[in-house]
């Protein structure tokens, strides 16, 4: 079993155990508190009514089980007043009526409370089950490390519920001996945009091996978004204008050449040391999706990413966060603040620094990927079988 699945299911495991033995400790509590206040009653006699606080046994119950088991300390917290009841003059009398009837609609109420929350979460859970499904399937996270490239990424959804929007990421390595990077955002943010980002990502995979320059890559993007986008989206909720705002690179695997086409996406930065250099296109296109455009428009630009350079890309949603007071989050300038690092350790500072700014979650999807060229001594060096018993006589795949 993998690692991290086994590490997943155990913190998983451990989180329930920690929860029973919590709802366990918690029911304790609730019943000494009926007993307490049962027998508090009894011993005071007449001249003062505890039972109406017998209504804390199903409200605090409720706060930590489901309506099944606050039903029961319901019961019991009812069970308790009619004790207390025939022990102060019966059941006939208007007093003691008027608190069990309070007592049984007040449980009643959290009961049926408790009922619509399970409903509610269990619907949530689904929907998040679904979004989880969707993510994995239609982003297929990239691989740590790709050819000699390091890539970490970074996905933040402004639904909670969805977990996944309309910006899209992907990264392809070809038998061409490059790496191709496609960073994008639909118009839109959410399930609405999901059916936008499929068709792009579908078109750039398919694409990114099968065409040998950028540009055609590019035009490829383009007539698929034009032909199928208005067949997926939903026009009818959505009306508008369905287009894409995207950057696609082509970094070979040897030399430091890099080509990159922005169609009206936010510009990349190149980390290189302590120095950040935006890169603007030269020659900028128009976002996937206008239509009616001539392919000769996908002109590439050209920089080297050299050996540690990092490569950052990004969404708009990155660089619009607000802070309380509507501030933008200024990410040419914490990416120059923060150490040299891993990528990892970069999307982890960035991460961790826009929750921070924002202070909430955030108003729309974000999307984060860095790729490094890594040093010629980080790559891993090929191990050459010598004992004809032991493994294959071929290089070692990338971990």
């Amino acid at each position: 079993m993998d690692e991290k699945v086994f590490m997943g299911k155990r913190h998983t495991w451990i989180e329930g155990l920690s929860e029973r033995r919590t709802a366990r400790w918690m029911v304790t509590v609730t019943l000494a508190l009926i007993l307490a206040i049962t027998a508090a009653d009894i011993a005071i006699g007449t001249s003062v009514h505890l039972g109406p606080f017998l209504v804390v046994a199903p409200a605090l119950t409720a706060s930590f089980a489901g309506a099944r088991l606050t039903a029961v300390m319901g019961a019991v917290a009812i069970a308790a007043l009619l004790i207390i009841s025939v022990l102060h003059g019966g059941l006939t009398t208007a007093n003691h009526m008027a608190q069990l009837l309070a007592l049984v609609i007040l449980s009643a109420s959290v009961v049926f409370l408790c009922h619509v929350r399970e409903r509610r979460t269990r619907q949530l859970n689904r929907a998040r089950s679904v979004a989880e499904t969707t993510q994995h399937v239609l982003l297929r996270p990239p691989p740590r490390r790709m050819g000699p490239f390091r890539v970490a990424w970074l996905y933040l959804a402004a639904e909670d519920e969805t977990q996944i929007g309309g910006d899209l990421l992907a990264v392809a390595h070809t038998d061409h001996a490059c790496t191709r990077v496609l960073i994008g955002d639909a118009r839109g943010h959410g399930l609405a945009a999901i059916a936008d980002a499929s068709v792009v990502l579908g078109a750039f995979r398919e694409g990114a091996h099968r065409y040998t320059t950028l540009p055609e890559l590019v035009a490829v993007l383009e007539e698929s978004v034009c032909r199928n986008v208005e067949d997926v989206a939903d026009t009818t909720l959505d009306p508008g204008e369905h287009f894409v705002t995207a950057i696609t690179l082509n970094i070979h695997d040897q030399g430091s050449q890099t080509e990159m086409i922005n169609c009206g996406h936010p510009p990349p930065l190149l980390v290189r040391g302590d120095q950040i250099t935006v890169l603007s296109a030269t020659h900028p296109a128009p976002p996937l999706g206008l239509c009616g455009l001539d392919a000769a428009r996908f002109r590439p630009d050209e920089f080297p990413l050299e050996a540690g350079d990092k490569l950052l890309l990004y969404t708009d949603g990155v660089i619009e966060a607000r802070s309380p007071t509507g501030a933008f989050y200024p990410l040419v300038e914490r990416v120059a603040a923060f150490s040299a690092s891993s990528p990892d350790g970069l999307l982890h500072h960035i991460h961790r620094d826009l929750l921070a700014h924002t202070g909430q979650p955030l108003n729309d999807d974000a999307a984060l990927l860095i790729i490094e060229r890594a040093s010629p001594h980080r790559l891993p060096r090929p191990q050459l079988a010598t004992d004809p018993d032991g493994p294959a006589a071929h290089p070692a795949g990338w971990p």
